[in-house]
């Protein structure tokens, strides 16, 4: 069975070869800023949803697995930043505070219609920053295309006190959790086909 992860992030891409070891990569380029609903587990819900639909209509005969991470603060949704600036903000808001990163998951296979959907929460506690240190990370770059602004892989202890729950979730993608959909939906396609 053909398996296409739906994402064009490197870590994504690194932490997948854990659970597949043969797979395609096709980024589904669905403008996440677009979706307009306020509670951040069902707007990742929908964005991996939205991004697994479209690669699957493009690839009607594989398992597309798409999968979208935000950083919620409370009700407040953190997406990649648009900028500098807007990534310094980030940084200054979650400075000191119990958030969560949650990463949706959606499971695909368009030509008879099976979709699968999950998510993960880990909470990661942040120490109080220090403007200089929020200054040198955002130096090299690193915050581009990062929800929330930081990839925990490269801040590690300088801003993580604590993270309860999933760590390869932060990076991106819960492996223990899409490894059990992924047998999942394999096990109704065979119940289907027989």
């Amino acid at each position: 069975m053909h398996i296409i992860l739906a994402s064009k992030s490197p870590r994504r891409k690194e932490l997948f070869k854990k659970i597949v070891r043969r797979f395609t990569v096709a980024p589904s380029r669905v403008d996440e800023t677009k979706i307009q609903e306020i509670d951040p587990v069902i707007f990742a819900l929908q964005a991996a949803q939205e991004k697994a639909c479209v690669v699957g209509k493009r690839y009607p005969h594989a398992i597309v697995v798409a999968a979208d991470t935000i950083v919620a603060l409370k009700s407040t949704i953190f997406g990649k930043p648009k900028n500098l600036l807007e990534a310094k903000k980030m940084l200054k808001r979650l400075s000191g505070t119990t958030h969560r990163v949650i990463t949706a998951v959606t499971l695909y296979k368009h030509d008879n219609g099976k979709i699968l959907n999950d998510y993960e929460i880990t909470s990661v506690t942040f120490r109080k920053l220090k403007k200089e240190e929020i200054e040198s990370y955002l130096k090299n770059g690193d915050f581009r295309d990062k929800a929330g602004s930081y990839a925990v892989q490269a801040i590690g202890d300088v801003f993580v006190e604590k993270i309860e729950g999933d760590y390869d979730n932060v990076v991106g993608l819960p492996t223990r959790k899409v490894r059990k959909l992924l047998k999942q939906f394999k096990r109704t396609l065979e119940a289907d086909t027989r």
